[in-house]
């Protein structure tokens, strides 16, 4: 019996340390989602980092109403990708949209660790982390020209430096703003609204910049012709001014929020968060088994991060 129990057990272990299976397609043109998590069946799968040597991602796993949040990653050593785990300086705070610097030695994130003190903030701030032989080093809250006591979310680095990022606070045009910083100096200068076309009286969110400054990807609630209940946009940078937003269309976006997009480093692939959803309104009598189908397949409204190749929706984008 007791060998029994132990093969079970080591079974058990061995299915939880599973490699997962991390893949990046060529061919396709529908999004596809880019990775699940058995362990975690129906549970938010918020954002995706990935470094540009594509041998680390970093994502956030989103609880149930918000709950907890913390950042998991992966590694993909002599080729394999090691099982799921905590990030080294995550798990203890809400920690989201982790975020590589172009040349993947830095990975920035928001999160709602203490500015000083042991209690944790209530609003969101961003962090930095720092790769010293091969280990990420202990975050490093951004200095008081980014951070505020209102909220900063999903920073985006360009390879001159900038950061960008989205806040809320009293100066914005809408609910929440897209900002940016120049890194001069040694340090990041006091943010600035980005101008242009891209904030409105509307909410812009999740605000993904191009490496090389040309196009930002972001989120929008409220525009004219969106198709749900936020929609993912791009705009291009043109004649040092940001030019009006282009909804991604029915491909990307649906009924349901689309948000925290991404792009990988070499412009070959786009990232995006859904809570798109299959499941209808009606059915004729499902069986047990039918309906287990119906509540576990991947769009069924929980957030799940899709991937799609990139570069040729991009050459039509800018056609438009």
């Amino acid at each position: 019996m007791k060998k029994i129990i132990l093969l079970a057990f080591c079974t058990s272990s061995i299915l939880q340390a599973q490699a997962p299976k991390i893949t990046f397609d060529e061919n396709f043109e529908i999004p596809k989602v880019f990775v699940d998590l058995p362990d975690f069946k129906n549970i938010n799968i918020r954002d995706m980092a990935i470094s540009p040597n594509y041998n680390e991602i970093f994502f956030t796993l989103d609880g149930p109403k918000y709950a907890f949040r913390t950042i998991l990653t992966s590694k993909k050593i002599d080729g394999a990708w090691q099982p799921f785990e905590v990030a080294s300086f995550s798990g203890s705070y809400h920690d989201i949209e982790p975020a590589f610097s172009s040349d993947g030695s830095q990975l920035f994130f928001a999160s709602r660790r203490p500015a000083k003190g042991d209690e944790p903030k209530k609003d969101y701030d961003i962090f930095v982390t720092k790769k010293l032989a091969d280990q990420w080093t202990e975050p490093i809250r951004l200095n008081e020209n980014i951070n505020s006591n209102d909220n900063e979310y999903y920073p985006s680095v360009t390879l001159d430096g900038r950061l960008y990022f989205t806040a809320t606070r009293m100066d914005t045009k809408g609910k929440e703003d897209i900002y940016v910083s120049k890194f001069e100096d040694g340090d990041y200068q006091t943010a600035q609204s980005v101008g242009g076309k891209l904030n409105t009286h509307h909410y812009e969110y999740n605000a993904f910049v191009s490496p090389d400054g040309s196009y930002a990807i972001y989120g929008a609630y409220g525009r004219q012709g969106g198709f749900g209940k936020g929609d993912l946009y791009i705009s291009f940078f043109k004649d040092g001014i940001w030019q009006e937003g282009i909804n991604l269309g029915e491909m990307i976006n649906s009924p349901q929020l689309d948000y925290c997009p991404f792009v990988t480093s070499d412009g070959k692939y786009l990232f995006f968060t859904s809570e798109k959803s299959e499941i209808r309104d009606h059915y004729d009598a499902l069986s047990m088994d039918a309906l287990k189908s119906v509540m576990n397949q991947p769009a069924n409204g929980v957030s799940r991060v899709y991937y799609v190749p990139f570069q040729s929706i991009l050459q039509t984008l800018k056609r438009e």
